[in-house]
């Protein structure tokens, strides 16, 4: 009895340090989970009102104080948006200039990354370094030389400058691609070679099948960033026919800006898609930005 009432005294503080440290573990996993949270919330505040408003009538937007949840939803706030501007015409013209915008930014860029990648040619660090220069220039100081020479062209007025710039990669997203081409073990581009397969085929068979994450990231910054652009179209659209859904929200809130339960209701209904593919495509897209840039 002795021997065991002696080891059990020894071995107590040893339970009583690693209960201390779990103690502890503990506390700091609540302390940051309620630091995310707080900053959750707090980044969600704004989606909230604009939910809250969209459905409230026109007395309840300038109550004091101010109702989170709305006394009794207002639904038709939504039929009334999307019945106010040609709704379904604008969804088409930016669903095709997204889905033209997406396979030309795929395939041009991961086409450069991959000979910047691991094909081997002169200058190939000069022209890589001058391709991520043209990143610093921002888009500003191009507008103007672009669209004179889009105009010359005879472009203005159609979905061509929104469109064809796309199939000439991005410096972005060929530096996103070539990172993660760099990650790819070169043992197997060498056995393929072995085996006789010709470069291309590589590319297509073994290296765009191991860079589905990659490639969903770019799929996703191409929807995100062509889906919510306003710049574009309204620099080269002239004619309603052709107005995206960016554009068509601006033109509602020229004519109807006072409505703002009906103005957050388009708002909503226009950015649910890009709301809706980033959680559906999330764990692309955290593992795309995760996996690149392993190796320089």
């Amino acid at each position: 009895m002795a021997i065991q009432t002696h080891d059990t005294l020894r071995a107590s503080p040893r339970q009583y340090a690693r209960r201390r440290v779990n103690l502890e573990e503990l506390l700091h996993r609540i302390l940051v989970y309620a630091l995310l949270v707080a900053g959750s919330v707090l980044f969600l505040m704004p989606f909230f009102w604009m939910v809250s408003t969209s459905l409230k009538d026109e007395v309840g937007l300038f109550s004091l104080p101010p109702d989170w949840i709305p006394k009794e939803f207002k639904w038709s706030n939504y039929a009334a948006a999307v019945q106010s501007f040609p709704f379904l015409r604008y969804t088409l013209n930016t669903t095709f200039l997204t889905a033209v915008s997406m396979v030309g930014s795929v395939l041009s860029s991961s086409v450069v990354a991959y000979a910047f990648a691991r094909l081997r040619f002169p200058g190939r660090t000069f022209w890589f370094v001058l391709l991520l220069a043209t990143m610093m220039l921002p888009a500003q100081v191009t507008m103007i030389p672009t669209f004179i020479l889009f105009k010359e062209l005879g472009w203005i007025n159609t979905y061509l400058p929104l469109t064809v710039p796309f199939f000439f990669g991005g410096a972005f997203y060929i530096f996103l691609l070539r990172q993660f081409f760099l990650t790819i073990p070169k043992e197997l581009s060498e056995a393929a070679k072995i085996d006789g397969c010709p470069e291309f085929f590589i590319f297509s068979r073994i290296f765009l099948p191991l860079s589905k994450p990659a490639l969903a990231t770019l799929a996703i910054f191409t929807f995100m960033g062509t889906w919510n652009d306003f710049l574009g179209p309204l620099i080269y659209l002239n004619d309603d026919d052709l107005f995206t859904l960016a554009l068509g929200l601006r033109s509602f809130q020229m004519r109807h800006g006072t409505r703002w339960n009906v103005m957050m209701a388009a708002s909503i209904i226009v950015m649910m898609p890009t709301i809706i593919l980033f959680f559906t495509c999330q764990r692309y897209f955290i593992e795309g930005i995760t996996l690149t840039g392993v190796k320089g």
